[in-house]
């Protein structure tokens, strides 16, 4: 499959200013200073500058983790990189794994996930919100890697599904509610990821998981700090994002004759 990723070019002045672009846009271009046409900003490759009103702008190729952070559209609150790449690590997905996810929001970790499982991988998401369905369908066509998505605009408790499940993650307001279909889907010994925003909900999870059956590995969060570009005076921004969310993740324990 192809996606639209490669149409899309970041404009940066290697300084404040910094754009992601739709080729596939056909309305100029609005810079600090000026614009410029779509059509002159497709002749521009990738890699190089361009000088306008006297000012250089670098263009440069977009990424997944740019079209997330700069462009994406969204209704709420996204999975970030910072935390994207440690999921993938705790959940231990790879190229030909199946992963299940609830809350698919705006579908930022949906392509992620996608990209991650390859071509031979499966990724079933839930979204029950109805007005989610068009944003996700949007940005999944622009940043989906391969055809191995499946979705579902319903809550995961009312779809059947695969009983085989290499991994599950959860974004969701009552994580809780959804846990016994999950732990009857996902293998024994595989990992559950969730991702939580406030404290109350993560000690509510604690002693769920406890009580079905989990083996909770940690509780985290990630934090992320940039730095000024500028060698004289290096030091931080002056503003952080202090905090997006807490990690959790946990193995499902197999049941032993005994049922413990």
């Amino acid at each position: 499959m192809k996606n639209r990723l490669s149409r899309f070019r970041i404009i940066d002045d290697g300084k404040k200013f910094k754009r992601v672009f739709d080729l596939d846009d056909p309305k100029p271009k609005g810079l600090p200073n000026g614009m410029i046409k779509n059509e002159e900003l497709e002749e521009i490759e990738p890699g190089t500058s361009f000088t306008l009103g006297g000012k250089k702008f670098f263009v440069l190729s977009c990424t997944l983790k740019d079209y997330i952070m700069e462009y994406l559209h969204r209704k709420t609150q996204i999975i970030y990189p910072k935390e994207a790449g440690y999921i993938l690590l705790n959940l231990d997905i790879f190229p030909g794994r199946k992963v299940g996810e609830a809350g698919t929001g705006s579908g930022a970790l949906t392509a992620i996930f996608s990209r991650a499982v390859g071509e031979r991988g499966e990724v079933f998401s839930f979204e029950k919100r109805d007005d989610f369905t068009e944003i996700i369908q949007k940005n999944l066509e622009v940043c989906r890697e391969y055809e191995n998505i499946k979705f579902f605009n319903r809550p995961l408790q009312e779809v059947d599904i695969p009983k085989d499940f290499d991994a599950f993650f959860l974004d969701m307001k009552f994580p809780w509610e959804v846990l016994p279909k999950v732990n009857s889907s996902l293998k024994p010994g595989c990992r559950l990821g969730l991702l939580l925003p406030t404290t109350n909900q993560v000690t509510r999870i604690i002693s769920t998981l406890q009580a079905s059956g989990y083996f909770i590995h940690e509780v985290s969060e990630i934090f992320r700090r940039s730095y000024k570009l500028n060698a004289e005076r290096f030091r931080p921004e002056d503003v952080m994002t202090g905090h997006t969310g807490y990690l959790v993740f946990a193995s499902k324990l197999k049941k032993t004759e005994e049922g413990s």
